[in-house]
């Protein structure tokens, strides 16, 4: 395993539940087709996150508290 995932990892075990079991259903996802395809319609915004990400922009706490209640988790 990658030192990332590993390290992602240890960190959704400190998450709630609620955002715990958010992550298997993406991780799920992701296990269940051979290639993760990014929808066409999602793709531009995946690329604008990565670009933001890499530029080391990160949403606070209080902004992502915000999108899991958004979310209802």
């Amino acid at each position: 395993m990658i030192k990332p995932l590993e390290d992602a990892i240890d960190r959704l075990k400190a998450l709630p539940a609620e955002r715990q079991a958010f992550a298997v259903v993406v991780l799920e996802d992701i296990l269940s087709a051979e290639t993760f395809i990014v929808p066409a319609d999602h793709r531009s915004a995946v690329l604008e996150g990565l670009a933001q990400a890499q530029r080391g922009e990160r949403a606070s706490a209080d902004e992502m508290n915000a999108l899991w209640a958004k979310c209802g988790l």
